[in-house]
């Protein structure tokens, strides 16, 4: 696809904690044909599809298995960029399902992701792979940036949002180390990243948790999805650094 080459050469490196560097994707420069295609009016403008691939946060699962699709941030990032580039159309397609893991949303990866023809694709499955393990999750992340790659799919990776059972501010925590994994391989492989996960340690700090962001245990609120769509919308603007 015409996004990859240009994205992937451009890089950005950013200093990490433990004092390491960590490079991944020009957040300036890795989306700038997707940009380009989301100011063009028609007709020369094109359908610009991001695709969402994850679990149920994602998905929309709220408190009580309620499913909050136009509260949660696959529709949240659509209205900010819509706000945007109010000539752009832009579907917002969700291949996340409620309580899997990156084992199966691999599985199904090419099968149900792929055939979207993503223009962008943002993975999400940290939360869930806490049942699974660091090396076994990081297989299945590789595989799909690698099938994403392959097709030069330009790929976004988030880090997760909080578990309120987990100890987000202990660097040994599971989670805090899921969330340096996929620093990690978004380093690697020069993809995107998306940390709203620093964002919220950064609220627990300040605030000593981070309630007012969640609906339940572990899914946020519209409060914490929009924190996470921010982290998102990053990547699309015109002022990224």
């Amino acid at each position: 696809m015409k996004y990859f080459l240009l994205g992937l050469i451009m890089t950005l490196c950013l200093g990490q904690a433990k004092a390491q560097k960590s490079c991944v994707a020009n957040q300036k420069t890795y989306l700038s044909a997707v940009k380009e295609e989301l100011k063009r009016k028609w007709p020369e403008n094109q359908t610009i599809n991001l695709v969402f691939h994850g679990h149920s946060v994602p998905a929309g699962y709220w408190h009580n298995s309620e499913v909050h699709t136009l509260d949660s941030y696959p529709n949240l990032v659509l209205a900010q960029l819509k706000a945007v580039y109010p000539h752009a159309v832009i579907n917002v397609i969700v291949t996340a399902i409620g309580g899997e893991y990156a084992e199966k949303g691999q599985t199904r990866f090419v099968a149900d992701v792929l055939p979207h023809k993503p223009d962008v694709l943002f993975i999400d499955y940290a939360l869930n792979d806490l049942g699974t393990g660091l090396e076994r999750s990081r297989v299945a992340w590789q595989r799909m940036i690698e099938d994403a790659l392959k097709e030069g799919i330009p790929v976004i990776l988030l880090t997760p949002s909080p578990d309120q059972r987990q100890d987000i501010l202990d660097a040994e925590n599971p989670l805090v180390k899921h969330a340096a994994q996929i620093r990690e391989l978004a380093s690697e492989f020069r993809t995107g990243l998306a940390d709203p996960f620093s964002k919220f340690q950064e609220i627990a700090r300040k605030e000593g948790d981070v309630k007012a962001y969640m609906s339940h245990v572990n899914h946020p609120n519209r409060k914490g999805h929009e924190l996470i769509a921010g982290e998102i919308v990053k990547w699309f603007s015109e002022s990224a650094k």
